[in-house]
């Protein structure tokens, strides 16, 4: 399973990439002034690269046009802060136009296809990288303020980057189809049998603590979520129920193959059978648990694609395909230095 708190070839789900070091929050919140570079944003260039376009308030100069986009001077000022709590050395303005540059070729690439990354996706990601070092959302979003990165910038690092994994997902398949003609045909040729997959339906049921009210509300609200939870029966009478309690939000996840759920999930959800649930967990927005509404096994295409794509990322034979893209892109790209 990939590690919830990297972002690669993979697609929706993330890609291992360096481990990232523990903050103490109490020090990186109370002393930001001497502790804001040590933030361990350690990711490597292939795993962790996007654009921003949000402009600032504060005036900014065109410096590079990249497929008759525009990256400003202050886009390359929140990139190079970014790339010094990355630690990263050398010129950091000249590392900075680098990566954007890049970023805006494989926005490019993006743009041309279906694939959206929906504003949930890239907010869970968020929660998840702050609780990895032990940081509410609210304090990285200081933290990245304060260095001149913005929390705004960050997501659309985020955001960009996942929507890239999933563009050389497609692309891989794609190869892989048009030299056999079916991915499937290919695990049978290697002596496997057409893979299979789990399909789940699932639900969300979320207990919401304000952040504020987390230390006195927090506990009550987990065994009310414990208590729902060994009452579930099915998914079905899960909004009415919940009407009758206050501030339970019940999302339809839709459905889910095994190898797309949520790294924080995946191991509590696989397993489940119909009408079970996960066990409560505290996050971000409060306690809550998943609801599988119906499982199936499906062996298709789309099973096995997904199956070679995850074996493919494992054995990192995907990199080839990347660099591969990236070098068509720049070749066919329009860039204006100003």
């Amino acid at each position: 399973m990939l590690s919830p708190y990297k972002i690669g070839i993979g697609g929706a789900m993330p890609h291992p990439c360096d481990k990232y070091q523990t903050i103490n929050a109490g020090a990186a919140m109370s002393r930001h002034s001497r502790y804001i570079v040590a933030l361990a944003l350690s990711f490597t260039l292939s795993c962790l690269t996007a654009l921003a376009v949000t402009h600032s308030a504060a005036a900014s100069e065109i410096k590079i046009v990249v497929n008759k986009v525009p990256i400003t001077s202050y886009d390359l000022a929140r990139r190079a802060a970014f790339l010094k709590l990355q630690r990263k050395k050398g010129n950091l303005r000249k590392l900075a136009e680098d990566e954007m540059i890049e970023d805006a070729l494989k926005r490019s690439a993006v743009d041309g296809t279906r694939i959206q990354i929906a504003d949930a996706e890239v907010d869970a990601y968020f929660e998840r990288f702050a609780k990895s070092n032990k940081l509410t959302s609210a304090q990285l979003t200081q933290i990245l303020g304060q260095a001149g990165v913005t929390a705004r910038h960050y997501k659309d690092f985020i955001r960009t980057q996942m929507a890239w994994a999933k563009y050389v997902r497609a692309r891989l398949s794609a190869e892989k189809r048009k030299d056999e003609n079916d991915i499937t045909k290919q695990i049978l040729a290697r002596g496997g049998e057409k893979p299979t997959a789990t399909e789940y339906i699932l639900q969300q049921v979320i207990f919401v603590v304000p952040q504020a009210e987390r230390g006195s509300r927090l506990a009550a609200r987990t065994k009310e979520a414990e208590a729902m939870r060994q009452r579930f029966r099915d998914c079905e009478s899960t909004p009415q129920f919940a009407r009758g309690l206050l501030d339970v939000t019940v999302r339809n996840l839709g459905r889910k193959l095994a190898p797309e759920l949520p790294d924080d999930w995946a191991s509590l959800i696989k397993g489940l059978e119909q009408g079970q649930t996960t066990k409560v967990r505290q996050t971000e927005k409060g306690a809550e648990f998943i609801a599988v509404c119906r499982t199936r096994s499906v062996s298709d295409d789309q099973a096995a694609e997904m199956v070679w794509s995850a074996e493919e990322n494992a054995n990192g034979q995907g990199k080839e395909t990347q660099e591969k893209i990236l070098a068509e892109l720049r070749e066919k790209a329009n860039i204006q230095r100003k």
